[in-house]
């Protein structure tokens, strides 16, 4: 007998009711979780639940006898996490959890707490108003008493118990052993069966096993089912591995996995997971030709805009696309896309005027008033434009608007009067928004001093520089780079060293600021003090060198006729493709035909010593390399992450380190002074060595060897670029690879008197230094941490800034070396 299973189909039992009844109340199995299994009769039903209940009970005394008293206490219920979307002010929550049951509504809420020029405020409650049925293809599986040999339904039944159990080396290993007798009906089942208990996991491992045998055949509703728990779990490169076997057979997948792929991306708070969400948002749509929900569409929409302006202007053309499948899907349009799409074009370089207008007439015809966030997204373009026509017409509705002006339109108003030259009126509407509000905002500091600045309103910019500082605002950066402008285009050098000592002793340093009084004391012709502050800026890697600091030096060796270290800055410049200004290129070339045969001797690529082991210590802490298919040329991927401190400092200082490597699109204009936050190098056929050692196979491994290459900077980098300091200042160190791999690492770090303790965390390992090792640990590595990351950093002081929720659960205290984590969070094989 074979058994059909719509998606439509719930149980009806009365004897299963009860059943059901005992079991919720128990805790045991939550009761929405046998809701959702197909129809089956009775006996088939009682056998089936007899099984998961002995699996249960097998389970619990495996987990007792090796975790006691851990695991104790009965298994709860699983129940869908809030999804978060990372983001400087916004999340993502209770993104479409159930698509396939129609009660369930697709509830997500982003909620802003910060400034309003983080993001888009977008309304709470939009979302939920879609409940259209996402339909599944039936999947058909024979019931274990339908088969006709008692031994393989013993074997059967033996497996479906067994295998959830195990990890992933023994579960393969169970199955291989039964390669004799299992057949893909066989397997089928188990996977099945594996999904009812919602043991989703191990059906993924079941159906990865069933793939590579030579009697399998592909079962489109076997990956469709078994994509779409995936997706519901969040477990997004699953679901995808899934989603592109049912594409290279050929076959188009079914909308729930669309949806739930594209929710499942857009959950995971990683850099990638929102462009691969539009990616598949968009084959959607042009493959499979499917209108998706209102409440999908409004979901993506929503991420696109959960960014600060600067991040989500290049997602522009997709939510233009978006816009454009409401439009003619028929759905309804929430105020808050309008917004978000006007918002989004307020943050473009070039801004198009005819479409916000376009935009905003269509509001109109809605009937949809222009609110708060869309009148400031309207002042900021007019901010671009210069148009001040607009911008008082815009200022009068915001007056209209009941809860006062926002403090970004008094700086929006103060940009557009700055722009068409009048400063003062500028300076008035400062004063206006320090009267009507209780405060100045820092932006208003800025944007203000920025102003007095370019007019060359030395007392006014002074004075408010003074009243800036007394506020204890901060940033003060951006303020200092003008005032210094100021000084350096007056000639007011005393001036401009005075503030700079203001500015080292308030600020950070900074690679600007360093550069523009380096321009002052060479113009003065203070060669010493130029020196020093150049050689200050290249020892410390939170500063570095760029080609505007390199230029300035080699201008004022070359003019005060040391050409011996002229050479030494050029052939600096060269090892670092740095572009020689061309009235230094004349000099410069004239002194190398004095001293030098070959004046245009090419520059080998190669690696220096601290670079090398720079790499190694990123290679460590997750840095990734893509060869070619014939693994002759390799490349180096750098990611930092977007909202640390830590990684803020950390990627300009390698920026700097590997400039001469990098890529061409990767390199900012001259003077532009902000780093991507990814950024790769050439491929070049020097990397082959660390390609074959970390990613021999496009996968992270750990080289034989590593214990060899452990040394104090190694260790430093790692921590920078793959370590978190906990709350209680022990420290991890996180890391990919095999058992023995971590094992002869920890073996190395034990021989230089540094006690560590291993966790592992999904595909993840985790070593810690606590209590007085991590003490130690600081000891050894803190002479190569930037100096500007110390204090993110320092072993034994409590942080938050740097913690992560991937170590939240990591507990050292158990009597195991190395244990698999049981977290709720979100296997790392998804990262």
């Amino acid at each position: 007998m074979l058994l059909s299973y719509p998606p439509s189909a719930t149980l009806a039992l009365t004897s299963s009711s009860v059943l059901l009844s005992a079991l919720s109340s128990s805790n045991a199995y939550p009761t929405n979780q046998f809701l959702s299994l197909p129809m089956c009769s009775s006996l088939s039903f009682l056998r089936s639940l007899s099984l998961s209940l002995s699996h249960h009970h097998h389970r619990g005394h495996y987990f007792r006898s090796i975790f006691a008293p851990a695991f104790c206490s009965s298994p709860k219920p699983r129940k869908f996490l809030s999804l978060r979307a990372l983001s400087r002010s916004t999340s993502v929550e209770h993104l479409a959890c159930e698509v396939s049951r129609p009660e369930t509504e697709e509830l997500w809420n982003l909620s802003n707490n910060g400034d309003s020029e983080a993001a888009f405020d977008f309304d709470k409650n939009v979302g939920s108003l879609d409940l259209k049925r996402l339909e599944v293809p039936a999947l058909d599986v024979k019931e274990l008493g339908d088969l006709p040999e008692q031994w393989r339904r013993s074997k059967l039944a033996w497996l479906c118990k067994e295998l959830p159990a195990h990890k992933g080396g023994t579960l393969i290993r169970v199955l291989n052993a039964q390669r004799k007798w299992v057949r893909q009906q066989d397997a089928t089942y188990v996977a099945v069966h594996c999904m009812r208990i919602r043991e989703n996991e191990t059906g993924f491992k079941v159906y990865k096993w069933m793939i590579q045998q030579h009697w399998y055949q592909f079962d489109f509703a076997l990956a469709t089912k078994l994509a779409d728990y995936m997706g519901k779990e969040r477990k997004f490169s699953k679901c995808r591995e899934i989603f592109d076997d049912i594409i290279n057979q050929g076959r188009v997948p079914c909308e729930s996995t669309f949806h739930l792929l594209i929710i499942a991306y857009l959950s995971a708070p990683i850099q990638g997971c929102l462009e691969e969400a539009c990616s598949i948002y968009n084959r959607m749509i042009q493959l499979g030709g499917y209108q998706p929900q209102l409440s999908l569409h409004n979901c993506l929409f929503r991420a696109l805009v959960s960014k600060p302006g600067a991040s989500s202007k290049q997602y522009l053309k997709q939510a233009e696309f978006i816009f454009h499948n409401l439009l003619t899907s028929g759905l309804e349009i929430h105020k808050d896309i309008y917004g978000g799409l006007i918002w989004l074009h307020s943050y473009q370089d070039t801004i198009d005027r005819e479409r916000i207008a376009s935009l905003a007439k269509e509001m109109e015809d809605a009937g949809i008033e222009e609110g708060r966030e869309v009148l400031l997204s309207i002042l900021r373009a007019c901010s671009k434009e210069s148009d001040v026509e607009e911008a008082e017409r815009t200022w009068l509705k915001l007056l209209r608007l009941d809860g006062g002006i926002p403090h970004l339109a008094f700086v929006y108003k103060m940009e557009v009067y700055a722009k068409v030259g009048e400063p003062m009126k500028s300076l008035e509407i400062f004063r206006e928004m320090q009267e009507k509000l209780s405060s100045t905002s820092i932006a208003a500091y800025h944007v203000i001093i920025q102003v007095l600045c370019k007019a060359q309103e030395v007392e006014l910019a002074e004075s408010l520089m003074i009243e800036f500082i007394k506020s204890n605002l901060k940033p003060l950066t951006p303020s200092y780079i003008d005032m210094m402008n100021l000084y350096f285009n007056l000639s007011l050098h005393d001036k401009l060293e005075l503030a700079f000592s203001q500015s080292h002793e308030k600020c950070r340093p900074n690679c600007t600021m360093y550069s523009i009084y380096l321009d002052s004391l060479v113009t003065v012709g203070n060669l010493d003090k130029a020196e020093e502050i150049f050689n200050q800026m290249r020892s410390n890697g939170a500063i570095g060198v760029n080609s505007r600091s390199c230029n300035t030096i080699l201008r004022g060796y070359l003019s005060s006729g040391d050409y011996v270290k002229a050479e030494k800055i050029y052939d600096l410049m060269c090892q670092k493709k740095y572009q020689i200004d061309s009235p230094s290129m004349e000099k410069i070339d004239y002194v190398l035909s004095l001293s030098r045969q070959n004046v245009k001797k090419p520059v080998s690529m190669k690696l220096s010593k601290e670079q090398r082991e720079i790499l190694v210590g990123l290679l460590l802490g997750g840095l990734q390399i893509e060869s070619d298919e014939e693994r002759k040329n390799h490349m180096l991927r750098f990611e930092f992450r977007e909202n640390s401190c830590i990684h803020s400092v950390l990627k300009r200082h390698i920026y700097d380190q590997y400039h001469e490597w990098l890529h061409p699109s990767c390199k900012p204009s001259e003077g532009a002074d902000d780093i991507p936050c990814r950024f790769c190098t050439i491929s070049h056929s020097y990397f082959g060595f660390y390609a074959d050692q970390f990613w021999p196979k496009g996968r992270p491994v750990i080289p034989k060897l590593i214990h060899r290459w452990l040394s104090p900077r190694v260790l430093a980098y790692w921590y920078m670029y793959g370590g978190y300091r906990t709350s209680s200042g022990d420290i991890l160190l996180r890391l990919k690879g095999n058992h023995e791999g971590v094992e002869k690492i920890a073996n190395a770090l034990k021989a230089k008197s540094l006690d560590c303790r291993m966790k592992r965390k999904g595909s993840v390992f985790w070593i810690g230094f606590l209590g007085s090792n991590s003490l130690w640990f600081w000891k050894l590595i803190e002479p190569y941490v930037l100096d500007d990351m110390k204090d993110f950093l320092k072993a034994g002081v409590a942080t938050l800034e740097n913690s992560s929720v991937e170590t939240q659960d990591i507990n050292y205290d158990s009597g195991s070396e190395l244990v698999e984590m049981a977290s709720n969070h979100r296997d790392d094989d998804d990262s």
